[in-house]
């Protein structure tokens, strides 16, 4: 049984889990956000096209930190995870930069990876510091 001081995310208008995961928790003042790929979650299907997937991935992560009454601004760091650096890294740094809206950028590991759930080509994981007296 988890702690009570983990609270859940699965906000509505949020992806749905494709297996046993959560989308996101909140612990203390932190919110982890699993693994966020380019699926429409009114769909539940990928979206079409390179930037519009890559995109997608950004406004999954968005709603679940959303939940926890944070932005994509809290972020304190990123894991991103592409199946052709040369191909998709710079798209992923276009439409971080388009998300962010400028510096400052959370850190941010991004690694090549051989294959992703689904055949996808990007997932983006994040941690956000998210106080929660902050919000109130």
């Amino acid at each position: 049984m988890p702690s009570d001081d983990i609270e859940f995310l699965s906000p509505p208008g949020a992806i749905k889990p494709t297996g046993p995961w959560s989308l996101g928790v909140r612990a203390g003042d932190f919110v982890f956000v699993a693994g966020m790929r380019g699926i429409d979650p009114a769909t539940n299907k990928l979206v079409e096209g390179d930037e519009a997937r890559i995109r997608q991935a950004f406004s999954n992560m968005k709603t679940v930190v959303a939940a926890a009454r944070g932005a994509l601004r809290d972020a304190v760091r990123l894991v991103v995870y592409v199946t052709d650096m040369a191909r998709y890294r710079p798209i992923v740094n276009k439409i971080q930069e388009e998300v962010w809206g400028g510096p400052p950028y959370p850190p941010r590991t991004i690694v090549e990876v051989s294959r992703l759930n689904q055949d996808d080509i990007v997932e983006v994981e994040g941690t956000f510091f998210c106080p929660s007296n902050s919000r109130d």
